[in-house]
């Protein structure tokens, strides 16, 4: 059997980089690749987030998620740009156009990450063709990208993400000793803040150090996620490169109520029937999301929102529901409210993804997830509810199904 051999092509800065390219192709004279940058929401608003940043906005510390307003603090003369979408999946759809000359198997995994499977091209040098591909997309597009070359879509990952930017990286398994352990654990894809405290408290501090745990320690340890992780840390995932369509931009449902709303535990109980359409929405499709948002409209028809960035994406209604419950709280004055709506981006692949057994994360609330919704869509929607919706005229499910068709604000995750 011939052995896989897997591209992952990442864009470096992606928002920035395409505002920047646009920029200079309109005539700009500043790059915004090389000033302290940022791609973000309205300014003014100390709500909006900041989606992406220059290198040298990340010398101020600077953080994907912050609010605007604490980057302006840490940068008082930061260059921010609203984002623009359309200019984005065009020249994300450029790239894609670019590399199916390569291969037709292409899975456009975010709208900044390709994966691309090279196992089934004849007669050609991969390395070769990686560095064409980087500098044609380079040349002829105006940004740059990594790519990352390995046996599977962790390898490939991991490889695309070690020095950038404009590199080309290979990870495959005779390297994992030399290149891949010795990297602090928090490196290793699937390990955020909580998880490697809960790893260095047990004397884990580099990827090595995990992959030489013993397997079924793992698992008695953390279960499913556990296992995962030892997996990662050894190489060890077989994913498909799928064909697929671009994902959906975000999902989200909203509700005009036929009455104001001034009781908190009402309120609560529409973000709930939202949560539950929400997570249905996402699991449907196969996603998973980082970025909650939570909008409201009072009797006032004055309108705010909160929202904010996860440390592992979900697709969970009770995690929905309880961020969403957190947001609501942080802005209602006690108004009377007559319109909610929940919303959720910054999506990817459920097939492939970031666990969260090690930011609370309960596998039997998954399958239950999954079951209700298999009751669900075989004998109704309210064939199955929550007992506090009895008598409460309240729907249990609320708003529509039909999935935005935009595009997502993705991170660098599977």
């Amino acid at each position: 059997m011939k052995h896989r051999i897997i591209f992952h092509i990442d864009v470096n800065s992606a928002y920035v980089s395409w505002e920047a390219a646009y920029g200079l192709q309109q005539g700009k004279r500043v790059d915004l690749r090389d000033i302290p940058s940022i791609v973000g929401g309205d300014e003014s608003k100390r709500h909006g987030i900041v989606l992406a940043k220059s290198i040298p906005a990340k010398e101020y510390k600077i953080l994907t998620g912050e609010s605007i307003y604490s980057a302006r603090q840490k940068c008082p003369n930061l260059t921010i740009v609203p984002p623009n979408y359309e200019l984005y999946i065009k020249a994300s759809s450029s790239m894609v156009d670019l590399l199916k000359e390569y291969s037709p198997y292409i899975q456009r995994y975010s709208i900044d990450e390709v994966f691309m499977d090279y196992s089934y091209i004849d007669g050609e040098d991969f390395l070769d063709t990686a560095y064409e591909i980087k500098d044609r997309i380079k040349r002829e597009l105006g940004f740059t990208v990594n790519i990352g070359i390995g046996p599977n879509k962790l390898l490939a990952k991991m490889a695309s993400d070690f020095k950038k930017p404009d590199r080309i990286h290979t990870l495959f398994y005779y390297e994992i000793e030399d290149k891949m352990w010795p990297l602090p654990i928090e490196e290793l894809f699937m390990v955020g803040a909580r998880t490697k405290t809960k790893l260095n408290k047990r004397g884990v501090f580099t990827i090595g150090e995990l992959a030489k745990l013993d397997r079924e320690y793992m698992y008695s340890w953390l279960k499913k996620p556990g296992l995962t992780l030892w997996e990662y840390a050894n190489g060890i995932e077989d994913s498909p490169v799928r064909n697929c369509p671009p994902p959906v931009k975000s999902i989200g449902n909203s509700t005009t109520t036929s009455y104001d709303v001034d009781n908190k535990e009402e309120c609560y109980m529409f973000l709930l029937g939202l949560s539950e359409m929400v997570g249905m929405r996402l699991r449907d499709i196969e996603q998973r999301g980082r970025v909650i948002s939570v909008s409201l409209k009072n009797d006032q028809f004055h309108s705010y929102s909160h929202q904010i960035k996860l440390d592992t994406p979900t697709d969970s209604t009770n995690i929905i529901y309880r961020v969403s419950k957190k947001l609501f709280d942080a802005m209602w004055n006690g108004e009377a409210i007559r319109r909610f709506s929940i919303s959720i981006s910054e999506l990817s692949s459920n097939e492939f993804c970031q666990l969260s057994l090690l930011e609370d994360y309960d596998e039997r609330e998954e399958i239950l997830d999954q079951t209700i919704d298999s009751i669900r869509y075989r004998y109704g929607y309210n064939s199955v509810i929550r007992s506090c919706f009895l008598h409460s005229g309240i729907n249990p499910i609320i708003g529509g199904v039909v999935a935005e068709k935009d595009y997502p604000m993705m991170s660098s995750i599977f």
